[in-house]
């Protein structure tokens, strides 16, 4: 392969690479800021797929159940898909109770991880930047806080206002990077033409 056919080629690519990032970064920072204008139809939508995710586990347990060797793999198995269907129900036919479920899971995740990222901190303590670490869990302890302190009012839009947070800064860190690799592309592509005059 040429030096010139291969400058093509990984032009070509890393060109694509960003418009790619771009276009999937762009459409999730646009489904964040719906999320954050929306959040109680986002967190009912939420649970309503976390109880169809649970249900496709319940079935693929039961199946499981068939080819568990013995009688306790099976029972096992059984009782798996007994759960995860029982769950999945619940979520799907009464998604507002499930949301308020889904947010107090959302409170003890937030305590949990803000404890252990505190301790972290302060285990990190003699390194650089150990304060970043510990003020990430200050700032999800207070979350908890909040989030419980309010709850169940927060169940209405706890859920949908942080997905959509979430989905919003992953749609803007998408989009930066895409930046950064068109200006790569760019260079790349002036680096070769220099070259070849």
């Amino acid at each position: 392969m040429s030096t010139e056919v291969r400058d093509t080629t990984v032009r070509s690519t890393a060109d694509t690479t960003w418009r790619m990032l771009l276009s999937v970064g762009a459409i999730l920072a646009v489904l964040g800021v719906a999320a954050i204008f929306f959040p109680f139809v986002t967190g009912v939508a939420l649970s309503v797929l976390i109880g169809a995710a649970l249900l496709i586990g319940a079935g693929l347990h039961a199946v499981h159940a068939f080819s568990a060797g013995d009688w306790k793999g099976v029972l096992w198995q059984v009782l798996l898909a007994v759960v995860y269907a029982v769950a999945g129900v619940s979520l799907v036919f009464d998604p507002i109770r499930g949301l308020a479920t889904l947010t107090l899971l959302l409170i003890a995740y937030l305590a949990i991880n803000g404890v252990v990222e505190l301790v972290m901190g302060f285990v990190l303590r003699p390194e650089r930047n150990w304060a970043w670490v510990a003020v990430s869990g200050v700032v999800s302890l207070v979350l908890a806080g909040l989030l419980w302190a309010g709850w169940p009012a927060s169940a209405g839009w706890a859920l949908g206002l942080l997905f959509g947070v979430s989905l919003l800064t992953s749609g803007l860190s998408m989009v930066g990077l895409a930046m950064g690799g068109r200006r790569v592309a760019s260079e790349t592509a002036t680096e070769s033409t220099e070259a070849r005059v």
